[in-house]
């Protein structure tokens, strides 16, 4: 086994990176061994940070990577770039402080809120996002499923946590009580991100319960920023045909 062969083999017993040490050591000739040992342990360092942000950004299950560079501020103009820029600072996540994006179908809140997510990861946070519909089915069979009482255990571990499409098809009673007792486990411990097509007085509508609906509120909004945004449907305005 030549010495390469032999570093990459310590290196693997030892849980540390592979590195490229022509590439790491190109132009270094002049360097101290104990400068040597420095600039390979600072690699590993970056190298361990980058697979860490990766595993971060996989678990964190965004169905796509949002920038506030790429939203349309001159399309929907109920939110504003510094609004966002202000909250893109995530230091509310911290506090465990919660943002609500309130709306119609198509006016952004989802972009915005994968916007949100990706500047969490970016700073390093653990982020987790779920739609309403499969928060549901995780719940649900969190009991009788490894799969959901892993992902829930993520969920209720994480800095910040986005629950998408709130509203969109009505709750039963069990599924109300899952959605409270969900919402409560978070309450000023876990940062989330609500979107809503639903106004705060349309949710008992679909939440099918008052009393559950004014405790899940009471929790919710009680350190919050809440977004209401309006406008027609980018996606419908900006519709491509088949040509």
């Amino acid at each position: 086994m030549n010495p390469l062969d032999n570093v990459t083999a310590l290196l693997a017993s030892l849980r540390m990176q592979p590195v490229d040490f022509e590439a790491l050591y190109a132009g270094k000739n002049r360097l101290t061994p104990l400068e040597s040992v420095e600039l390979f342990l600072a690699e590993q360092q970056r190298l361990r940070v980058e697979k860490q942000n990766l595993l971060r950004r996989r678990r964190a299950g965004l169905p796509a990577e949002k920038t506030l560079d790429t939203f349309d501020f001159g399309f929907q103009r109920s939110v504003s770039r510094e609004q966002m820029l202000r909250l893109s600072d995530m230091t509310w996540v911290e506090q465990a402080y919660n943002v609500c994006f309130l709306g119609p179908p198509g006016v952004g809140k989802t972009h915005l809120a994968l916007a949100l997510a990706v500047k969490a990861l970016d700073l390093g946070y653990t982020v987790a996002f779920e739609t309403l519909d499969n928060l549901m089915k995780l719940l649900k069979t969190e009991d009788i499923s490894g799969v959901s009482k892993r992902r829930v255990r993520y969920l209720s571990k994480a800095a910040l946590v986005i629950v998408d499409e709130v509203g969109f098809l009505p709750l039963s009673q069990a599924e109300a009580n899952l959605f409270f007792g969900f919402i409560s486990s978070m309450d000023e411990r876990v940062s989330l991100i609500v979107t809503s097509n639903k106004g705060f007085d349309e949710w008992a509508d679909f939440l099918g319960d008052a009393t559950i609906t004014t405790a899940i509120l009471d929790r919710l909004i009680h350190h919050c920023e809440i977004i209401s945004m309006s406008g027609n449907s980018y996606r419908l305005e900006h519709r491509k045909s088949i040509t």
